[in-house]
């Protein structure tokens, strides 16, 4: 699938449609729930890296750790980070949220050993479900007690009526992998829940999406 929209400019740049029109809400929620903006942010599947690039301006006081396991995107990370310049904005990790070495909490140098919030963006239906589960066992890995996992993205809801555009897009992608799909945040909220991740809240969001707020409980 592509997440992008024309060809990278000549410094390597690609531009995604999606994030250039979620950002602003995003940010606007996790200023609001985030309420000591410092120490360690990863986001997951960072894409062209436009996200990573604005939370990085957003939050001085942090670093930003972007990662992608697709080869162009980390290219298209890395020449935003140049571009940019932002002191706190790392350089990106190739990362496969469904490896055992994720999944277990093992070191992933130069990335943090804890991290104070971890970030997901429109994957967890571009993705069969072990990313999914992958994605939840490493949070609840690396995570700080209290930490926080940050989930934004379309999501079925058991007793609520789906949007007509949520099904037509759960039917798109569905027929282009059987693996991916909408998936239910009931499912999701119980999986994280054998990570030691509890669901601290849910805002809704533009264009019938959700964003999901996870803390890990205890040590």
């Amino acid at each position: 699938m592509n997440r992008f929209a024309g060809r990278p400019d000549t410094g390597g740049r690609l531009s995604s449609p999606s994030a250039k029109r979620n950002r602003d809400a995003i940010l606007g929620v996790l200023q609001d729930v985030w309420t000591d903006p410092s120490g360690n942010i990863l986001e997951t599947a960072s894409g062209s890296g436009e996200h990573a690039v604005h939370f990085a301006r957003a939050f001085q006081a942090a670093t930003i750790w972007p990662s992608d396991v697709d080869g162009p995107s980390l290219a298209s990370i890395e020449a935003w980070r140049r571009h940019c310049g932002l002191d706190n904005l790392k350089s990106p990790i190739r990362l496969d949220v469904t490896a055992t070495h994720w999944r277990s909490g093992t070191a992933l140098p130069p990335l943090a050993d804890t991290l104070d919030v971890i970030m997901s963006i429109n994957m967890i239906h571009i993705a069969p479900w072990s990313a999914c589960e992958g994605l939840l066992e490493g949070a609840g890995a690396r995570l700080k007690p209290d930490g926080m996992l940050f989930v934004y993205g379309p999501f079925r809801q058991r007793g609520v009526v789906t949007a007509e555009s949520n099904l037509e897009f759960d039917r798109s992608l569905r027929s282009r992998n059987s693996e991916w799909g909408l998936r239910e945040l009931e499912v999701v909220c119980e999986c994280a829940s054998r990570f030691g991740l509890k669901l601290s809240k849910t805002v809704a969001m533009p264009a019938n999406n959700l964003s999901v707020i996870f803390k890990r409980q205890g040590a």
